[in-house]
Formats: C-alpha cells, structure tokens, sequence
C-alpha cells in the first residue's frame, strides 16, 4: 500500500502497474539527448523524435532540440543524435557525413534485429518481418535489406505471401503485443514449416513485462488507464490488451487532465515504455483514491543500457584530459556510471 490520497472523485483503490513507464532504451536515449543538450550550443538535431511521447518530445524542443525527418534538413556541421527506434544504413551515413558529432541512441535490441535481418539475408534467407507499416523501427529494420525482406502484420498477409524458393527467416518489430505476434507467427510456421526463428525472442522484454502486469490487474479493474501517446505502439497495444481483457472502461492519455471526472470503483493505471513517471503522479494525483493505491508487480525489471558509444568515448576522453590537467591518477579515477540516475530525473531537471 502507498497510500491514501483526497479528492473529488469517487475511485475507492487505484491498482498501480509495475513494471510501468519508462524501459532501458528509453532511459538511455533520453539520458544521452540529456547530455547532447547540456553539452553542445543549440540547436541540436535529432533524426525522428527521439522516443514515441508528446511530452518528452516537447521539453526536449524547449531546449533546443529540432526534430527532423530527413538529416538533410540538418546544417552542416551540427550535432544530430539518431533515435531510439533505429535508422536505416543510409540514413546513419548520411547523418556521419553530415553532423559535427553524431550519436546513435538505437535501442540494443532493435539492433540485435538488425544484426539477425543482415545475418540471414546474407545467407540468402527471405526474411517474414512481423511489424507495423510505418512505424519507424519497421522501416528502418526493412532498410537494412530491403530486397531480402516481406513485412506483414496479419494473418490474410501470411497467406497471401508467395512460395519462396529460398530458407524463411522469422523476425519481429519489438514493440509488438504478444496477441498481435503470436497468431501471424503460428500462421507463418503453418506456410514455412522449416523457417529459421532466433533463439531469443525478438519482443521486447520491457514490453512483456508491461502487459503482464496490465493482465494481473485487469480482472479487479472498473477502469484502466493507460498513458502515453498515440504514436506510442507498446501503448496503443497495452491499451487494446485492455479492452480484449474485458474491461469496459479503457482510456489512453497524454495529460492527467484527459482522465475523465466520473471514474469510480477500482481504477487501474499503467503507462507506456515511453511515458514519464511524472505523468503517473500526475494521473494518481487526479484520481485520488479513497482507499490509497496498491501496486501490482509481476517481476522486478533491473535491465540496464549504457550511454551510446560515442557519448562514451568522448566522456572518457575528456575525463582523462581533466584528471591529467589537475594531476590526478589516471588509473585511480572512478568508473563513470549512469545507472542509478533516473532518465525521469533528468528529464525533470530540464526545466530548471
């Protein structure tokens, strides 16, 4: 229990998702956009918005940061930081030519399908690639072997795939749903019966986890409410989880305002990997349940991703310079290490 809130509505207990909000690739590009920020003299530039959130995405522009969908919108000789949802080949040489420093915040796990996209079609494979049409990790993981690869996201686009002559290999966007997954997958196997599938499971942990949380409390549930954006798609399927879970009520929003005023009964709230935990104060501030708030936890979620390489490099490089400036002993000096500051943390500390 966390705890018993005052308000108007009439929610007696609030079920609190964990895991919830931000996951390790969203903390470790908001963290490295964080740093470009303070670092270098606006504007910076960043290819797409760097994570899938209204809010975040704004108190970035207010710092200075413009977000582009084509690096040649970019002056030469910028700093460009390319998002968490991962570029296409092209773009991330286009960006090197172009930038005076460049960090690419890709997400480890979209580039272990990257990796497995290049690894396969360069085998002679046709890739299957389960992913939304449009969504920027899709492209950008099509990109890599635009030749080799066919995206469905259906069931009727299985089907309506050709013989191949050529070994099928099965990969995934991995921001999908395990619902949305799983009945294209099985069809899949059905139509290529020896296709080659990775031996870890393409779908992002953190989302998992997101959704089996959501499932625990779903059945107690009156109300769930699911925050993050539109644009967010680990949010939108959080949001149609829990509607196919049966609850009645199901509301996805930005703000806590959006949070309709005639709530009542056991509310459940969970956010989206790319929502902010302010957010999540927000929404329970709002609800104020009369009998507090009871979090609902399914595992305990300690993945941790480093900055992006670039930033490390330059980091070591002027901590040496520093430590050597003022004398100190370059092999006593301390390791850095970013993993206990909250990306939620920096990204408040951007308004002051």
């Amino acid at each position: 229990m966390l705890g018993t809130l005052t308000g108007t509505m009439n929610v007696d207990r609030v079920l609190l998702a964990e895991p919830r909000g931000f996951c390790a690739g969203v903390e470790m590009a908001i963290k490295a956009l964080a740093w470009m920020v303070r670092t270098f003299e606006p504007p910076v530039y960043c290819y797409h918005e760097i994570v899938h959130n209204k809010i975040v995405v704004e108190r970035f522009e207010r710092q200075g940061v413009v977000f582009v969908d084509d690096i040649a919108e970019v002056p030469e000789g910028r700093p460009i930081m390319l998002s968490a949802h991962g570029s296409a080949p092209e773009v991330v040489s286009a960006a090197a030519e172009r930038g005076s420093f460049v960090v690419d915040s890709v997400c480890p796990l979209v580039t272990k399908v990257h990796h497995e996209v290049k690894v396969r079609s360069g085998k002679g494979y046709r890739i299957v690639y389960v992913g939304h049409d449009g969504h920027e990790e899709a492209v950008g993981t099509m990109a890599v072997a635009p030749d080799s690869i066919n995206r469905v996201e259906s069931v009727a686009e299985v089907d309506a795939l050709p013989e191949f002559d050529q070994p099928v290999a099965l990969l995934a966007q991995t921001t999908l749903s395990h619902r949305d997954w799983e009945g294209v997958a099985v069809r899949v196997r059905e139509r290529f019966p020896d296709v080659w599938t990775p031996g870890r499971s393409d779908l992002c942990f953190a989302t998992t986890n997101r959704q089996s949380s959501l499932l625990a409390m779903a059945p107690e549930c009156d109300a769930i409410v699911v925050i993050g954006s539109s644009n967010s798609s680990n949010t939108r399927a959080l949001e149609k989880l829990a509607r196919e879970a049966g609850c009645e009520r199901v509301y996805r929003i930005n703000v806590a305002d959006q949070v309709p005023d005639d709530l009542e009964g056991i509310v459940g709230v969970t956010a989206g990997a790319s929502a902010p935990e302010e957010l999540v104060e927000a929404v329970l501030a709002r609800l104020a349940p009369q009998n507090g708030i009871d979090v609902v936890s399914i595992t305990d979620e300690d993945e941790y991703f480093p900055p992006p390489r670039a930033i490390r490099e330059l980091q070591g490089s002027i901590e040496m310079a520093s430590t050597a400036l003022l004398g100190g002993a370059l092999l006593e000096r301390p390791a850095m290490d970013d993993r206990s500051l909250p990306a939620s943390d920096v990204l408040a500390a951007l308004t002051e």
